[in-house]
């Protein structure tokens, strides 16, 4: 996989949070006790949310080495914070005091953790779930572009507690508007969301048409009842996560997760190569690594995951805009129903699947 990812930019922070839905993944890999996972790791957070289910392993693999520098970041926080310090730590809440924090938290980092975080104080004060590069464009979108499409009233009124009929008809006569329809189709463009949200290589093997895409699934989300309590909605919207927490930062899965974290191995590397250092994983998150690979690279990265996951492994993954199935390249694998089901339960609304596929 390596030639693919050789014009990525693997120098900053391109996530600070998990932009898929653990609660979905979890139950999707039906986790049980004992179980070894392999895990893309992004921002860490799906990784720590499994850590919930009481698994023997899980391995956080990622190829940049930026983002595996914020799940130490993370992992110490949870190591030396309260609950309540831990959110206010990371971004979730208001806090001046963040730099103070950041000199205990660094007693459970390793120096060069230690140096690498201290030399970025500024994104330390900020809020450190706020800045990486995806998170900056939704900033954008909230900060410079909503305000011309929906007053912060009508964003309000858009998570009020309402009935299915109620919240189809807010969205069809008072959301769905043509300025929301041509910001939409303008922001979320190919261009724009390779250059300030994703990365231009990621988007190589898109052949539909992004905003377009993107307005659909928006569409589907926002006329359901299901977007009030969406915790990626209210960021996307209103710049932070309210009072509805990603699983990992939920308070009661604080001390389970804490009291498991050297069950959290972290892996520099490609997911492939993980095989290399450790074995018999039996579950699989892989996020959407599949949606920049060609044809000919996910059959073969596919091969590999599929041959050395162990008998009746499960891997769970998501579809942007690009459609892959590691069921349909192998006999050995079997797609699940199950997966339609989780789909339409998804707080990550702008995919366009959900696949669970299990191994014989």
């Amino acid at each position: 996989m390596s030639e693919q990812l050789e014009n990525v930019r693997h120098d900053y922070l391109r996530y600070a949070n998990c932009w898929e839905d653990a609660d979905v993944l979890m139950k999707g890999l039906d986790l049980k006790a004992g179980d070894r996972i392999l895990s893309i790791a992004s921002a860490g957070d799906n990784s720590f949310s499994m850590l919930s289910r009481n698994p023997n392993l899980v391995v956080a693999v990622d190829i940049n080495p930026t983002q595996l520098s914020l799940i130490a970041l993370k992992k110490a926080a949870f190591q030396e914070l309260h609950y309540e310090t831990f959110i206010n730590f990371l971004g979730f809440r208001k806090c001046n005091t963040r730099w103070q924090i950041f000199l205990k938290v660094k007693n459970s980092l390793s120096p060069e953790m230690a140096a690498f975080w201290s030399n970025r104080k500024s994104e330390i004060e900020n809020g450190i779930i706020h800045q990486g590069k995806f998170e900056k464009y939704f900033i954008l979108f909230h900060k410079r572009i909503l305000p011309f499409i929906h007053t912060k009233k009508r964003v309000a009124q858009l998570f009020e507690e309402k009935d299915a009929a109620a919240q189809l008809a807010f969205h069809n006569k008072k959301w769905n508007n043509r300025r929301w329809r041509f910001f939409i189709n303008v922001f979320f463009s190919k261009y724009l969301w390779g250059k300030y949200g994703r990365d231009p290589s990621f988007l190589k093997e898109v052949k539909v048409p992004v905003s377009t895409t993107i307005l659909k699934q928006t569409f589907q989300h926002l006329a359901a009842v299901n977007c009030q309590h969406n915790y990626f909605l209210h960021y996307i919207l209103t710049g932070k996560f309210n009072t509805h927490l990603p699983h990992y930062a939920r308070q009661e899965n604080f001390e389970i997760i804490k009291s498991r974290l050297d069950r959290l191995k972290i892996y520099h590397g490609l997911a492939e190569d993980a095989f290399n250092e450790f074995d018999n994983f039996n579950k699989f998150n892989l996020s959407n690594i599949f949606e920049y690979m060609n044809p000919d690279l996910f059959k073969g990265v596919s091969a590999n995951l599929i041959e050395n996951g162990a008998p009746g492994s499960r891997y769970a993954y998501w579809n942007l805009l690009v459609p892959r199935r590691m069921s349909e390249t192998s006999p050995t694998l079997k797609y699940d129903d199950s997966s339609k089901d989780l789909a339409a339960l998804d707080c990550g609304f702008f995919y366009t699947n959900f696949i669970i596929d299990q191994k014989s």
